[in-house]
């Protein structure tokens, strides 16, 4: 049998927390090792608990969400040790705060109000290296970059990728999965796995939620 999955909690709110866990504790693959109620305590949390999957709450006393994502990422590098997964958990809908975070090393962004299951997958989904993204944050992406008043220049890194790996790149930066890129390109899945490697590697990006912001605050779709 696999070892469950190590859940860390970061959330100012105790009876958050406690909903949450309950929820964790409930599944058999996933187990509860930490707890913190804000950015510093959960610095310190992470370092010893050494957790698979982070759910961050972004706004908190002490240090925010942004500031301990960065830091906890930055101290498993110097320790030489695997990444956790950072889920930003906000009451907000998507805004320059959770998009900070996502820039910052979150891999993926959830609303509170998720439904449970949908939680519970992100979990996993992360955990398996696959970023996530709340239902109908791809609109709130979109409302929020394009009211910006300025069109950025579009970066000279977008300038390497092939003719396919652009077609790909807008695909998936529509949140499409590699299955459905796959099927409308005529291509298959592990080509199309390939070109989003590809595709990451030269923009400097390390996930498809990554690939997703960087989309949106180039206005490239």
């Amino acid at each position: 049998m696999s070892r469950a999955i190590r859940v860390l909690l970061v959330d100012d709110q105790a009876l958050f927390r406690t909903g949450i866990r309950m929820l964790v504790a409930s599944q058999p693959d996933l187990e509860v090792v930490g707890e913190a109620g804000d950015g510093s305590e959960a610095v310190a949390v992470a370092a010893s608990t050494a957790p698979d999957v982070v759910l961050m709450d972004i706004r908190m006393p002490v240090m925010d969400g942004i500031d301990a994502t960065e830091r906890i990422l930055a101290a498993a590098d110097a320790r030489g040790a695997a990444r956790p997964r950072i889920i930003v958990l906000t009451t907000f809908d998507l805004d320059e705060a959770a998009t900070r975070a996502i820039r910052g090393g979150a891999s993926g962004f959830l609303l509170k109000d998720a439904d449970p299951e949908f939680l519970l997958a992100a979990i996993r989904t992360v955990h398996a290296g696959t970023a996530v993204l709340a239902p109908g944050a791809m609109r709130e992406l979109f409302q929020h970059f394009d009211s910006r008043p300025v069109v950025p220049p579009q970066p000279a890194a977008f300038a390497t990728l092939t003719a396919r790996e652009r077609d790909v790149f807008l695909l998936a930066a529509r949140g499409l999965s590699n299955a459905e890129i796959a099927g409308g390109e005529f291509l298959s899945e592990a080509t199309v796995k390939t070109h989003i490697s590809r595709i990451l590697s030269k923009l400097g990006l390390r996930d498809r939620v990554q690939l997703v912001v960087y989309a949106f605050e180039h206005r490239l779709v």
